[in-house]
């Protein structure tokens, strides 16, 4: 295993298969905070140089936690398929990236992405520019069914998320209807809840559903507190169609969030038990690059790989969503609107490689130095790119997570611009009240008190 390249008459020596992952990682506020980034331009190209070479095996043979200390390093190397992976283990990381981006078929690239695992995905992708990660990302479209299903071809959903800063339920109602009136939430209607217990779960998770069953709105609903919440309230008998929980790449960060692999799987069983959507799609993930650098639990993994390492373990429960959020904690993992743009693009390509229903949140906080210009640009691109969903905020601005995001503005013109539809039985409800017609908004979209009526 070659660890050094030469650019010009220097010689770069990297020190171990980590240390030329993350010094081959576009710029990302978050590694150099945790010092781990390239120190020039020339020492990043000459990572790229030293990684492309690399064949699969080394990289297999020195995962960046190692299997004994690290659960969800387990996960991975457990679950991956032995067969495939001796059939792609010479190639080097080059020849990998020129297989994805020739492939022409969808099926063949997620059956050989079998034998890869979470840090081999994340290599490509920091080989990629950003036309290949939307070229790549654009050849997998992964459908998953919770009451209703997301990611069929010609469709683009959305997530409502009406949240209120004191989980008044008058105002989540509102920025609910709101949503509906412009055709969003036909992912899932989403509430973060500002108090995390098992009655107030219940108060909302009640209240959306209600409002839901009263209207016939073909989706899912879900209150994205604590798994153990969930499984709390679920247990006392409270409607729960989708699970929710935020993962990390680490298992460090993952004990720190309060999770476990034993505890998601023992969520969704819970929901498949007694849950109350259809399944087999039970599961809603967030994720985002950076988290285990906010925690100080990143091991000396740069963000990216990190945040590959997550998607890896997300794919053992089968999720009907997974919604990256890099962006949402600020400047010290994602600073500038350049490393959102590249953040969501490698985050969409290699969550698809791992066979899973990803979504995007292309958002920022106001201490980035991003603005709204970036967020539509990436939200463009990764529609694009083919993203299964995305958010759908009043006026854009969380007024409570205090971010920014989709607006149910944007979300409607993503669609048009596309050509793109909600899903077909979203679409069909729809033009029952007369808000769509022949996949696009009618007049009468926008107006909330067809709600009231």
């Amino acid at each position: 295993m070659n660890l050094s390249s030469k650019i010009g008459d220097k010689v770069f020596t990297f020190q171990s298969v980590c240390e030329v992952l993350a010094k081959a990682n576009n710029e990302k506020s978050g590694d150099a905070l945790a010092g781990i980034a390239a120190e020039s331009a020339t020492e990043r190209v000459a990572a790229k140089l030293c990684l492309a070479n690399l064949q699969l095996k080394d990289i297999y043979e020195h995962p960046v936690i190692a299997y004994e200390d690290d659960e969800v390093t387990r996960v991975i190397y457990d679950d991956l398929n032995t067969t495939l992976y001796e059939k792609v283990k010479n190639w080097s990381v080059a020849e990998l990236r020129e297989y994805i981006l020739k492939s022409r078929s969808q099926e063949q690239l997620l059956n050989t992405a079998r034998g890869l695992t979470s840090e081999m995905v994340a290599a490509v992708g920091k080989l990629m520019s950003a036309m290949d990660l939307v070229y790549a990302s654009r050849k997998i479209k992964v459908s998953a069914h919770c009451n209703t299903t997301i990611g069929l071809p010609g469709t683009l959903s959305y997530r409502i998320q009406p949240n209120h800063p004191t989980d008044s339920i008058e105002g989540i109602l509102t920025s609910l209807k709101e949503g509906l009136s412009f055709g969003a939430g036909d992912a899932c209607i989403g509430v973060n809840p500002v108090e995390d217990n098992v009655e107030g779960y219940k108060r909302v998770m009640t209240a959306i559903s209600d409002f839901r069953d009263k209207y016939a709105v073909p989706t899912q609903c879900v209150v994205l507190a604590h798994v153990t919440t969930q499984m709390q309230a679920l247990s006392q008998g409270a409607p729960v169609d989708l699970m929710f929980q935020s993962l990390a790449g680490t298992q460090k960060a993952n004990d720190a969030f309060g999770i476990s692999a034993d505890m998601l799987s023992e969520a969704r069983d819970m929901a498949l038990r007694l849950g109350t959507s259809t399944g087999p799609n039970v599961m809603y993930f967030e994720t985002g690059q950076g988290s285990e650098i906010s925690l100080g639990c990143h091991h000396g993994v740069d963000e990216m790989t990190l945040e590959s390492r997550c998607y890896g373990l997300a794919k053992r429960y089968n999720p009907f969503m997974l919604n990256n959020v890099s962006g949402f904690i600020g400047p010290e993992t994602i600073y500038t609107g350049k490393e959102l743009v590249r953040a969501d693009l490698e985050d969409l390509f290699m969550g698809k490689m791992h066979g899973i229903a990803m979504g995007t949140a292309p958002c920022y906080t106001n201490h980035m130095k991003a603005d709204q210009d970036d967020q539509e640009l990436a939200t463009m691109l990764c529609a694009m790119a083919g993203s299964n969903f995305f958010m759908g905020i009043t006026g854009g601005d969380d007024c409570m997570l205090n971010y920014q995001d989709c607006s149910f503005h944007d979300d409607a013109a993503t669609r048009e611009i596309l050509g793109l539809r909600p899903a077909p039985e979203f679409e069909r409800w729809m033009e029952t009240l007369g808000l769509m017609e022949d996949g696009c908004l009618t007049e009468a979209a926008g107006d909330a008190s067809i709600f009231d009526q």
